[in-house]
């Protein structure tokens, strides 16, 4: 089991492909620049399964319609953010002057829990505060979390976005993140790769 990390858009937000040795793999947060990322994925010669979001912030989403719809494959997010991606105020583009969207999630996801796609197995952690859905995806063959906005090397999500609850972030990173092995990576959805063990040691915010 194999990760990549392809940093999108003008934000630099972290896609990443998770690979199995067959070459299948599964995405989480394709954020922009669809085309770019197809044509990467045909490169490798991979085949996608799925894509998993970890929320529907606009600079996550971006790209989602032209993987899917270029791959014929699901997509999956929480159901507190079902409305986000054809939401331009919800999801926060609008707050940009800009109109962002996607079409609605094939799967929406309620309760934490196991899920299973192929040979992929994750474990769900619902770790809201960034925003009310997100979710963090752990990968325990792969010794490793793709916890999107919730915490980052150094640092945490931003939470006066609408739906943001700073005392909530700091619970769930708490309650779930940091409960994870020490050795654990944690795949952020910006900036470079952490370790559970280096932001509960170096982190200022926790």
């Amino acid at each position: 089991m194999r990760w990549i990390q392809i940093p999108l858009g003008p934000l630099q937000t972290n896609c990443y492909l998770l690979i199995n040795p067959n070459n299948e793999c599964i995405l989480f947060d394709p954020g922009d620049q669809g085309k770019e990322l197809n044509e990467y994925i045909m490169k490798q010669e991979l085949q996608p399964l799925a894509i998993l979001m970890t929320h529907a912030h606009f600079d996550h989403i971006g790209a989602i319609d032209d993987v899917r719809n270029h791959w014929e494959i699901p997509v999956y997010l929480h159901q507190l953010e079902r409305d986000w991606l054809s939401n331009p105020s919800l999801n926060g583009s609008a707050h940009y002057g800009e109109t962002i969207t996607a079409q609605p999630a094939d799967h929406l996801l309620s309760a934490e829990d196991s899920l299973k796609i192929g040979s992929f197995s994750f474990e769900l952690y619902h770790t809201p505060g960034h925003s009310p859905g997100s979710l963090s995806y752990y990968v325990k063959e792969a010794k490793a979390v793709v916890a999107g906005d919730t915490l980052f090397a150094g640092s945490i999500g931003r939470t006066d976005l609408p739906g943001g609850d700073h005392d909530q972030l700091l619970s769930s990173i708490h309650q779930s993140l940091l409960k994870l092995p020490e050795e654990t990576e944690v795949l952020p959805g910006h900036g470079p790769i952490t370790t559970i063990q280096k932001e509960m040691d170096e982190n200022p915010f926790l």
